[in-house]
């Protein structure tokens, strides 16, 4: 529990980490320091000379503290907090993506499955950020050392009949022996592959010199499979340490951080992350505060940690990462050689990320001045409608977020509206989108009527978060198009979210209340933005129509007629269109189809005239 005070004086001279509040109450500070009141007194002098910790004193409003046995407590505390509270003039790791851990079980006979969310049980490998090449190494460390799949030991499984598992379920392994599989694994995620080769090699001399040659010719597999993982490793260096390798590149308001992963020797792995509150603060600091949280979750700690210059609480850092670690981490500013390399290697990443990044930003920038928006677009949301003559129609809405698809923001629609009516269609869409928007709204402005009536019921209505609602909303048309759309908003009450239509001939854009279009230059980055929109969103639609064609074609009657199967049942219904067409056609106008005989064109012409015969 934290302890409130009113005076940096009744602070104690002790380690421990202090939470600055404002008037709200919220927290906009978390810092730690080896003696508290000395390090909080600093916040109160009348000079401050840097301008992020002013602004941050025009925001305070109260204090509290907690106070720690040792700095190295502090420090774990702190980045605890910002991870936790993200306060807003802390410079914070901005990690939403989900990746995906490996997780191997809490269970006699562990399985090794693959999980988004990190438990109190088992042993956890990651984050890896490519989720294919992650389902990739499970399938195939499954497949090498044969470990179980099935949640319930119920008996022998086709696995095991195929010599995929031990089939432990069975007894036809050891506890000890299904260990040793496991041990390697672990061995196999630390990139220690050399490791497992030598284990692997003295256990197939022990089995073939017992002549159990059997089990050797599986050992000999496992160290050639092994061996192939091994080659596939293209960039490779002398030495053999497990290192990370960190780099920052400054954007205008955040700090982009690469981080290179190196294993055995090899490069494994290469992420970017963004570090908000990062600006009017320098590059040590910022890594420092990266290191703290980022390895501060169930991660991989390497032995070492390279970085461009030193920064502030190093060996501290050293000390608690050689806890976590289990044996020494070392964190180390190389001058030259090999390392050296690498961290440039690093850095000219991170400066190639921050101009991607900062690429997207001018694009929101520049579509924020052409369309006279009052926010910058980070959210945009295109919209489509995909149908052939009204059949099987479907609607799509795409996210964007800071200029890139957020796909988990994508939503797919089957449309009710009969057709062939995409005007009426799109209205659907929309309002079927919009409807959950107007329903918190209508909450909202309920208990903003009950507080001005001092009215005692009242609902606790959750905010909406990023991405809830669209900073702006393009579809697919011109001024027609785009009125039948203004219309929902309004009827909505949400016409404080910008619309336009984007025009596919001349790429006009249309607003509302405005008869002449806006045209934007064809090089510029914010027309791009809306195109790549418009066409993902086209994308996405026109994929989930296709998608339920197949199923449609698959589900056909024709299914049922003998010599029908599903090359010649896709003629037949790209040359009659639809079903009944093909009902109605004669044996003769069946036989032209690409890809009938006569036999198989009267079989069809019997199917549908069977009353008549």
């Amino acid at each position: 529990m934290s302890t409130k005070v009113n005076s940096p004086d009744e602070l104690p001279k002790k380690p421990g980490i202090y939470i600055m509040k404002d008037k709200n109450e919220e927290i906009i500070y978390v810092g730690k320091s080896k003696s508290l009141r000395n390090r909080v007194k600093s916040y109160f002098q009348k000079n401050l000379d840097r301008p992020k910790t002013q602004v941050l004193m025009s925001h305070f409003n109260s204090l509290e503290y907690i106070v720690t046995n040792t700095e190295k407590e502090a420090l774990i505390l702190e980045a605890n907090l910002i991870k936790k509270h993200k306060p807003r003039y802390n410079i914070s790791l901005k990690d939403d993506k989900r990746y995906p851990y490996v997780k191997l079980t809490d269970e006699d006979f562990p399985r090794l499955v693959i999980t988004r969310n990190i438990s109190k049980t088992g042993t956890f490998y990651g984050p890896f950020t490519d989720v294919t090449a992650v389902r990739q190494t499970v399938k195939f460390l499954k497949q090498l050392f044969r470990i179980r799949t099935c949640k319930r030991m119920d008996g022998p499984c086709l696995n095991s009949q195929i010599d995929l598992c031990y089939a432990p379920c069975n007894g036809q392994i050891s506890k000890e022996e299904y260990r040793d599989h496991m041990n390697k694994i672990d061995l196999f995620f630390q990139g220690k592959y050399n490791k497992i080769i030598k284990d692997l090699e003295i256990e197939m001399k022990e089995a073939a010199s017992k002549q159990e040659f059997e089990k050797a010719a599986v050992i000999r597999d496992q160290i050639n499979s092994i061996d192939e993982v091994m080659t596939k490793q293209l960039v490779e260096f002398k030495n053999d340490l497990d290192q990370d390798i960190i780099a920052i590149s400054y954007t205008r308001q955040n700090a982009v951080v690469v981080v290179m992963n190196i294993r055995n020797g090899k490069i494994v792995g290469k992420d970017d992350f963004l570090m908000n509150g990062s600006k009017h603060t320098t590059s040590d600091e910022v890594i420092s505060a990266f290191i703290k949280q980022f390895y501060g979750i169930n991660r991989h700690i390497p032995k070492e940690i390279l970085i461009e210059e030193d920064i502030p609480d190093q060996d501290l850092i050293e000390e608690w990462l050689t806890d976590l670690r289990g044996n020494k981490v070392f964190v180390k500013v190389p001058q030259k050689g090999n390392k050296l390399r690498l961290v440039r290697m690093a850095s000219k990443n991170a400066d190639i990320i921050k101009n991607q990044k900062q690429k997207m930003e001018n694009s929101m920038i520049e579509l924020k001045k052409y369309l006279k928006l009052e926010k910058l677009p980070r959210v945009i949301e295109g919209y489509d409608i995909s149908n052939i003559s009204g059949k099987l129609a479907v609607g799509s809405k795409v996210s964007f977020l800071d200029g890139k698809p957020n796909k988990k923001q994508y939503k797919k629609f089957r449309m009710n509206t009969p057709g062939p009516n995409d005007f009426a269609m799109m209205k659907e869409l929309l309002e079927r989108r919009l409807k959950p928007l107007k329903e918190h709204y209508d909450k909202v402005r309920i208990n903003e009527n009950h507080i001005n009536h001092n009215e005692a019921e009242t609902e606790k209505i959750e905010p909406l978060k990023l991405g809830d609602e669209p900073n702006l909303i393009v579809i697919d048309g011109g001024k027609g198009q785009l009125g039948m759309a203004v219309d929902v908003l309004k009827e909505y009450n949400l016409t404080h979210i910008p619309i336009i239509g984007l025009a596919k001939e001349f790429e006009e854009i249309y607003i509302p209340n405005s008869s002449f279009p806006i045209i934007i230059p064809q090089d510029n980055e914010a027309l791009h933005l809306l195109q790549q929109v418009r066409d993902e969103s086209h994308r996405f639609a026109v994929t989930y129509h296709r998608k339920l064609r197949s199923k449609k074609i698959e589900e056909s009657p024709l299914d049922d007629i003998p010599g029908i199967g599903k090359k010649r049942k896709i003629e037949l219904l790209k040359h009659f269109n639809d079903l009944n067409g093909i009902k109605n056609a004669t044996a003769d106008e069946l036989c032209e189809v690409d890809g009938m005989n006569k036999k198989v064109a009267k079989n069809v012409y019997n199917y549908f005239h069977k009353e008549e015969n």
